[in-house]
């Protein structure tokens, strides 16, 4: 894009997703820059149809609204995920389509293990149970209603290989857990060092999803594999702060009400934000259930490291020399 005549017209659809506090770097070439913090479906188009750059988070973008954008050039997605997105038309349209990579190697895993932690140590059900009286009820300098369990010695299952399922290993290596690694259930081929899908589910006390959300991977644990995991001799805990839709939701619900399952620490739904008719709402006042909103991700560090990223991809596409691009060039 270099000698551009006219400032490019850039518009971000929902600056609201990116914490107030973060900043964004000034772009360093003439442009309009529009700020919007929320874009509904209705208004995408109107908001693009002149746009050169369109920054998104969530907002979804189709086909059509791709092109009606006769002046858009390039997509920066502020985040790694791309389904949002009509690639297809992307490429028939010559639009590229950057993303964010390896922002989240810290934060992710640190909130997977805070879920982790507070679920095997039942950390929420005790501090509910003091806010509600029961320690002074007890007798006793403490009580015992709910688990305790230490991590070392126990077994990690790990679904996805990528930089963040890898760094969550190393983590529960340096806890003392066996880790397990797995790809999806139809994968054969990952070689002697992972453990096939079917064996990972009975054999883990923890499982934790490091996947993207795909055709394949969708639904990846649900009643079939629910029932697996009831004929072992364990009852895990289901972590998933990859993709909401990798658990079926009402299977999850209902091997956490039959005790299939130990516990689920979530910060993922397939609707987000959460509905008030969405099934996690009959489970959120279960001792052995937190639901994060979507925030394992955001981390002070992280967004601010996500927020230069996302500038750099647009400078670096300016420039002629795209970077992270999902598109194929």
């Amino acid at each position: 894009m270099h000698g551009t005549a006219r400032p490019l017209r850039v518009v971000f659809l929902d600056r609201a997703t990116i914490s107030p506090q973060t900043k964004l770097k000034e772009l360093p070439f003439p442009h309009v820059f529009e700020l919007f913090d929320h874009t509904a479906a209705e208004q995408v188009s109107s908001r693009i149809r002149y746009a050169d750059i369109v920054l998104t988070n969530k907002v979804r973008l189709t086909a059509r609204d791709i092109a009606d954008a006769s002046n858009l050039k390039m997509i920066a997605v502020a985040a790694t995920g791309t389904d949002h997105i009509d690639l297809q038309a992307c490429v028939a349209r010559g639009v590229v389509v950057s993303n964010i990579r390896n922002y989240a190697v810290q934060t992710v895993p640190e909130h997977t293990f805070a879920l982790i932690f507070a679920l095997r140590r039942s950390l929420t059900a005790y501090r509910d149970a003091v806010r509600a009286g029961r320690w002074f009820e007890s007798g006793q300098f403490c009580f015992f209603d709910y688990p305790i369990r230490d991590l070392k010695g126990s077994t990690l299952g790990v679904i996805g290989d990528g930089v963040l399922g890898r760094a969550v290993a190393e983590i529960g290596r340096a806890l003392g857990m066996r880790v397990l690694f797995s790809a999806y259930k139809d994968r054969t081929d990952m070689g002697p060092l992972y453990t096939p899908f079917d064996e990972l589910l009975q054999q883990s006390d923890v499982i934790t999803l490091h996947c993207p959300l795909t055709a394949a991977t969708r639904n990846l644990i649900a009643e079939p594999e629910f029932a697996r995991i009831a004929k072992g001799r364990r009852r895990p805990l289901i972590v998933n702060t990859a993709r909401g839709g990798l658990v079926d939701e009402a299977a999850l619900v209902a091997a956490l009400k039959a005790g299939t399952i130990s516990g689920a620490g979530f910060d993922v739904v397939t609707q987000e934000p959460l509905p008030e008719d969405h099934l996690f709402n009959e489970v959120l006042g279960h001792p052995a259930f937190i639901l994060t909103p979507h925030v394992a991700w955001a981390s002070d560090e992280a967004i601010q490291c996500l927020a230069d990223q996302l500038v750099e991809n647009i400078v670096t596409f300016v420039e002629g020399r795209p970077a992270h691009v999902v598109t194929p060039q």
